[in-house]
């Protein structure tokens, strides 16, 4: 897996360039953001893609630190970020700032969005659609997309309001997630939710 692969740049446990698209055929690499992002948009990504509460004080610490020489490497990268944060027994200060650029260097939530309503529109009449996620903005917009597909449709047609069935009937109400003993077998699989639903 891509993920495993240091020459891929997407881990910050393991040096390599700074690289993260799951497409190498793509433009935008990790190393464009890191080097030629403004001050501003990294902390823009960092807020929004990673949730990241030292987002103005990481933008800050690596801008400072690429105007003394670019910032070439996964190992580079996570030592700044590093540097600037307070660490924890729970996680790496590295993890939601990676998490952030791999996700504007792959644009993952246009992706999952994109590829879900795409998904809604090839579903015959009984089948069902399920979408797994591994973090809380992807597993929000899954909820989102199902939730909006299975309210009932308000039209006007001439000068009357008429009401049609909704699209999707949710066929879990809260996600599905891995047991402690799948958690142990499958550490990653430890963030994912599972929703399922059913074209009526």
């Amino acid at each position: 897996m891509q993920l495993n692969k240091k020459e891929r740049g997407f881990s910050f446990s393991k040096s390599g360039p700074l690289d993260m698209r799951m497409d190498p055929s793509s433009d935008l690499t990790a190393k464009d953001v890191v080097n030629n992002f403004s001050e501003e948009e990294l902390e823009k990504i960092f807020k929004e893609y990673g949730e990241e509460p030292r987002a103005r004080q990481t933008a800050k610490a690596i801008v400072t630190e690429r105007s003394k020489k670019p910032i070439e490497s996964t190992e580079e990268l996570a030592k700044i970020v590093t540097g600037s944060a307070k660490k924890t027994k729970k996680r790496s200060p590295a993890t939601l700032v990676f998490q952030a650029i791999r996700m504007c260097v792959n644009q993952e939530l246009e992706s999952i969005q994109g590829g879900v309503q795409k998904a809604l529109q090839k579903l015959s009449p009984g089948g069902v659609i399920g979408a797994i996620s591994f973090h809380s903005l992807e597993d929000r917009l899954v909820k989102n997309i199902f939730r909006d597909a299975s309210l009932p449709i308000k039209k006007i047609v001439g000068e009357k309001e008429e009401t049609y069935l909704p699209m999707l009937k949710l066929l879990t109400k809260k996600p599905l997630i891995p047991s402690m003993q799948e958690i142990k077998k499958n550490p990653r699989s430890r963030s994912a939710k599972l929703r399922f639903a059913e074209h009526l």
